[in-house]
């Protein structure tokens, strides 16, 4: 972490200088009438969007939410390893991993060969594979993470807080935008009602540039937009709670997959805190057109079909933090933005939809939280960078398209993954009827790891994402999928790091230069005449996009990997853009250059990194590798840019 750049600050540095140029102060009671951004819904997608945007106090954003107050109880607990990550790029990684549950392995179980009416542990495993992540899979109740991010929030220079007890009545979208005609600044009109005490029934008028629908699946901003949930029901239905409860079962402390013979099956998922448990119990099969809400399915039923598939283990429940019921069911919107596809050549989107608003699915795979905050990290600095003029508004486009097409990857693995789940198992190898075999399920889970991981989601090539015709160059860095983090040695003050943990949620571009063979500091080498391109060429991105007065690195922030060992190098002899003077005082910052961790791994061997060419790698400010490029792609570094950014005022 870096403070202290435009003068001494006494405090906690993760709380910044409020921002008092750009008209922060909110209203005394009620909404602004204009704001660059509404976000109506604070779930963990609305708050991941707030939470980006807040870094920025040019930008004005206001985020509404029907209920009174912050959550208190959340149902969504799993988060993946790449959340992990994406926490680690808004600074509070350290106070997840500190409250949460580490999901390190996971056992399952079948009926037991002996006596079908009992179950056995029939394998046990590794939950993610080594590599995958430097971070862990955790549990965690989604109250806690909403928590992290109010604090963000109003620790952020703009100083963002929720408006709660706000209900959305009415979105108008103006015509113009598709006539043709110029359409105003603010184009969309959103009518809010208040229902608070004092206040209960009185609406409220604001207009927005942009609105993003973070509302739940019965999203009102989507239905605004004409935009519909399709999919299936399984006609599955399946109880949820969370417990204090005594039991002998022996891995009430592992992530379980229990299949019994004729109770039906079970998932366990241990809580933070060491003691309660979350329990997924299969019910009954639902007919056709009926909704789980006609059964009047109680706790004590929950109660009672889980002590039915455990046996023959006992489990006693002394208390119960939360439950409910709730249907399988996998449903998806086709686009995720308010423009018809016969218009996408004509006008940019005004409106999005993100999370449940815009796709659906069952929560045993610990996906839906996971994939709608990443929703919100991809729109984000989209808006941003669109709002504050450094890109062009068509790359709003690429939201849709790349996360529409993450959610239907989702969906059809939840299908699949529900479907065996809730398959009868099959108890001998003779057995052909329409069950699962137990290890072919628990293959299944292994084969799938990454995806639930969520490190194996790739943005195909587009405006933002570079074809691949130089990927040989960093094999390990994939282009389109997430910038996969390595040990390093910062080389100015020896501190063991991780390199992916310089991509902060910020809104700026990381360009990563990996150095080929020979003296990096060497007037020859193709690390100083990178440098030299970026410093002082006309078409140089820094130079086109860096607006005058401000940070060098305020836009593309240029970090460079060495190959030698950091005690055989000189800081002072590094390249002068590698040591950039910044602040209003001109301060030099030593933090841009790394050599490979002995003790951690070589990074350029870990990342398949072409030794004696080296590279560049450009990531993206969602933490996605946008391009791969040799060291003097000083051109196709140039081009890619200028796809969709605007030269600086």
């Amino acid at each position: 972490m870096q403070f202290h750049l435009n003068g001494f600050r006494t405090g906690d540095p993760a709380v910044a200088e409020a921002d008092t140029q750009h008209g922060m102060s909110r209203p005394a009671d009620g909404l602004p009438e204009e704001v660059d951004v509404l976000i109506v819904g604070a779930g963990p997608t609305g708050l991941t969007l707030a939470a980006q945007l807040a870094a920025f106090p040019q930008i004005t954003t206001r985020i509404l939410d029907q209920k009174p107050g912050r959550l208190l109880v959340g149902q969504a607990d799993g988060i993946a390893c790449r959340t992990m990550e994406m926490f680690e790029a808004f600074g509070f990684s350290e106070r997840v991993l500190k409250e949460a549950y580490w999901v390190n392995e996971t056992s399952f179980w079948k009926p037991d060969t002996d006596r079908p009416e009992a179950i056995a542990r029939s394998g046990r495993i590794q939950d993610t594979e080594d590599g995958l992540s430097e971070f862990p899979h955790a549990i965690l109740n989604q109250a806690r993470v909403h928590d992290f991010y109010l604090d963000i929030m109003r620790n952020a220079p703009a100083r963002l807080e929720p408006d709660y007890s706000r209900r959305l009545r009415d979105l108008r979208i103006d015509p113009s935008l598709s006539s043709g005609q110029g359409a105003p600044s603010h184009p969309v009109t959103a009518t809010v009602e208040r229902t608070d005490p004092g206040h209960d029934g009185q609406l409220e008028t604001v207009r927005a540039r942009y609105v993003v629908g973070c509302d739940g699946a019965r999203s009102a901003v989507r239905q605004s937009i004409g935009r519909a949930l399709r999919g299936d029901a399984a006609n599955q239905a399946w109880g949820v709670m969370d417990v204090l409860a005594v039991t002998d079962f022996p891995d009430i402390r592992l992530k379980a997959a229990v299949h019994s013979a004729n109770e039906g099956n079970l998932l366990i998922i241990p809580r933070e805190g060491g003691y309660m448990v979350r329990l997924y119990i299969e019910l009954d099969k639902l007919s056709e057109n009926e909704r789980v809400s006609s059964r009047n399915i109680t706790i004590d039923h929950l109660i009672s079909a889980a002590q039915r598939i455990l046996h023959p283990y006992t489990l006693e429940v002394k208390e119960v933090a939360w439950w409910s019921v709730y249907e399988i069911g996998q449903r998806l919107c086709d686009k995720f933005d308010d423009v018809p596809e016969q218009e996408v050549g004509t006008r940019t989107p005004r409106v999005f939809i993100a999370g449940d608003a815009c796709h659906t699915h069952s929560p045993k795979a610990g996906q839906g939280m996971n994939v709608s905050m990443r929703d919100g990290f991809n729109l984000g600095w989209k808006l941003a960078s669109v709002l504050l003029n450094r890109c062009a508004p068509e790359i709003l486009h690429s939201y849709s398209a790349e996360r529409q097409g993450v959610a239907r990857q989702l969906i059809d693995f939840d299908r699949e993954f529900a479907k065996m789940f809730s398959a009868r198992p099959k108890t001998s190898a003779d057995d052909d009827g329409d069950g699962v075999d137990p290890a072919e399920f628990q293959k299944y889970f292994v084969q799938h790891g990454r995806f639930t991981a969520g490190t194996a989601i790739q943005y195909k090539p587009s405006i933002l994402t570079g074809a691949p015709t130089q990927q040989h160059l960093a094999e390990g860095f994939g282009i389109g999928m997430r910038f996969h983090s390595a040990p390093v040695i910062r080389l100015a003050d020896a501190r063991p790091m991780h390199l992916g943990h310089t991509v902060k949620a910020d809104g700026r571009w990381r360009l990563f230069a990996f150095a080929g063979a020979g003296d990096p500091a060497a007037p020859s080498s193709g690390l100083r005449a990178l440098c030299d391109f970026l410093a002082a060429a006309p078409e140089s991105p820094i130079r086109r996009y860096t607006p005058a007065g401000a940070d060098i690195d305020s836009v593309i922030d240029l970090r460079a990997v060495l190959q030698q060992e950091h005690r055989a190098l000189a800081v002072e002899t590094m390249p002068a853009l590698l040591l950039p003077h910044k602040g209003r005082y001109g301060l030099r910052d030593y933090e841009k250059v790394f050599s490979p961790d002995p003790k951690g791994g070589d990074i350029f061997t870990m990342r398949g990194i072409d030794r004696e060419r080296g590279c560049m790698v450009l990531v993206r400010p969602d933490q996605h590798v946008a391009h791969v490029l040799p060291l003097d792609g000083y051109d196709e570094l140039a081009a890619f840019f200028e796809g969709f950014m605007l030269p600086a005022a």
